[in-house]
């Protein structure tokens, strides 16, 4: 336990911009008649390690003793969360209605509780504009408690407001957990099953859903129950792959704070949430233009919300960014230009500023690839595809897992690597062999893989369209377009047999999609 606290000491004094270190020096200095701090020197000894070095501390500091080490820590620890949550007052609302709850609990003890009710009052309008309702709860709750010492004239008429008001919240409270509820239980199932593979999961998921689906209708909610009503029916329809309606309450939950501005500012996560489903849901319904503007969305957000100084705001903003900017690249086919951002997000990966975990990562690393192949640049493709196929822990993901593998084949087949697709082929197989829901498009392009080593030059066209042919039907089955969305293996095919590159087909796609919708 001791070094984990020292890890996370570590970890939080890493992520400290130059402003919150001078902002803490400050605050330090300010709260102590010392100038000699030992939590401050501490501080100073961390902040120039890359690593824990308790001697090198103990050295630095020789007023501080080995036995004071644990409790010094621990102090700092809370000295440093201390300062931020002053500096984050004024950037998030929720904390600065808990100050105020605080506040009135210090009015409170002093038997101050007109000031004490004031306060309340003023902070519980606050947090309703705001949709923060169990902080409304909390600050009612506190008001009747208050109400039941502090006797006025008014407290008839004051005690029935309370009451209707409490019974308001309440039910618009409860509505919101059934909903929150919902669109949690659905996400569970989704990193259960994943999307779904037949009828029989089909009708597993409609059931798991309806069996769960509150009462309430949309127009009852207020404004939070309202983006967990959406949440939820894009998670059943995401994991449906019904892309239509998915598209439909995504679009809905962005509108719910475009008629909402301010809540864009104190719900970022909503919000962003909100527009990474509705780009998923045109991305896969191949809507290049709602896609277009949909982006545009998401990219202009930091000019109406400042979150420069929020870490998970700003790393959840780069990790849609960068997903769906690649995803534009796709749509497009403009892989030349795809790979002129990898750098950055690699280096951004490398760093891992964001602390996104290994799954996010995996997949990026996928994309990556997908670049690559895309542009023609097949050793790259393979490197990032390594990176996904050796790691040690692959419990997770089978679905980016297997088709690494799959397009790891394809890049050396195109490289002209035939030894070296016959000697993977059968590391291949074995993997594929441990995998429950493998579909009839994986098992068609492996099978064709298998065969190329041996297969002639001169019947190698004939092979290619023998595959176009296998495959193109399951592209209209609605459990099996899911292979299609990781990997685009008809237009490498056509690419084959026109003789083109995979860039050019797809711009061609992409021209002929706009033409019929204009």
């Amino acid at each position: 336990m001791a070094k984990q606290r020292t890890d996370d000491l570590l970890q939080l004094i890493r992520t400290l911009t130059q402003g919150e270190k001078r902002q803490f020096r400050l605050f330090a200095k300010r709260n102590s008649s010392s100038d000699d701090l030992l939590f401050l020197q501490l501080f100073d000894a961390l902040d120039k390690k890359s690593e824990y070095d308790e001697a090198s501390i103990l050295k630095r500091i020789p007023s501080l003793k080995k036995e004071q080490l644990p409790n010094l820590k621990a102090h700092l620890y809370g000295q440093l969360l201390t300062s931020l949550r002053l500096l984050a007052r004024g950037r998030n609302e929720d904390i600065l209605l808990r100050e105020n709850i605080d506040y009135a609990h210090v009015l409170y003890d002093k038997g101050l509780y007109r000031q004490a009710l004031d306060l309340l009052g003023k902070t519980k309008e606050r947090a309703v504009n705001g949709q923060f309702k169990s902080l409304a709860m909390e600050i009612l709750e506190f008001e009747k408690l208050i109400e039941g010492q502090y006797i006025t004239r008014s407290i008839e008429g004051r005690a029935q407001a309370l009451s209707e008001q409490t019974l308001e919240i309440g039910q618009a409270l409860s509505q919101t957990h059934e909903f929150s509820n919902l669109a949690l239980q659905m996400y569970g199932l989704f990193i259960k099953i994943g999307f779904v593979r037949n009828e029989r999961d089909y009708f597993f998921v409609r059931e798991f859903f309806n069996a769960r689906l509150p009462q309430a209708k949309f127009e009852e909610l207020d404004f939070t129950g309202r983006v967990y009503f959406c949440q939820s029916h894009v998670w059943l329809y995401h994991i449906c792959q019904e892309f239509a309606p998915c598209y439909r309450y995504a679009q809905r939950w962005v509108d719910i704070f475009s008629e909402n501005p301010s809540m864009k500012g104190l719900h970022p996560v909503f919000y962003l949430k909100g527009l990474h489903n509705l780009l998923l849901a045109l991305f896969n319904s191949l809507h290049d233009e709602r896609f277009g503007m949909a982006l545009h969305l998401l990219e202009r957000y930091p000019q109406e919300v400042d979150f420069s100084q929020n870490r998970n705001v700003e790393g959840l903003y780069q990790l849609y960014l960068n997903i769906h900017q690649i995803n534009a690249f796709y749509l497009s086919g403009d892989y030349e230009g795809g790979v002129k951002i990898i750098p950055k997000l690699a280096s951004l990966l490398e760093s891992n500023l964001y602390n996104w975990d290994s799954n996010r990562i995996m997949v990026f690393q996928y994309r990556i690839a997908c670049l690559y192949f895309g542009n023609g640049e097949y050793g790259h493709a393979i490197e990032f595809l390594n990176k996904i196929i050796n790691q040690k822990t692959i419990d997770y993901r089978a679905d980016i897992q297997c088709f690494a593998r799959i397009l790891n084949l394809i890049a050396h087949f195109d490289l002209g690597n035939a030894d070296l697709v016959e000697y993977q082929v059968k590391s291949v197989y074995r993997y594929l062999l441990h995998l429950e829901d493998l579909q009839q498009v994986q098992r068609e392009v492996f099978n064709f893989l298998r065969k190329m080593p041996s297969t002639r030059p001169a019947d190698l066209h004939k092979e290619f369209q023998y595959l176009h042919e296998r495959l193109v039907p399951l592209q209209g089955d609605s459990y099996e377009r899911r292979p299609f969305l990781y990997l685009d293996i008809i237009s490498w095919l056509e690419s084959k047999l026109e003789n083109r590159s995979i860039k050019e087909i797809i711009r061609e796609k992409t021209a002929m999609r706009l033409h019929r919708r204009s």
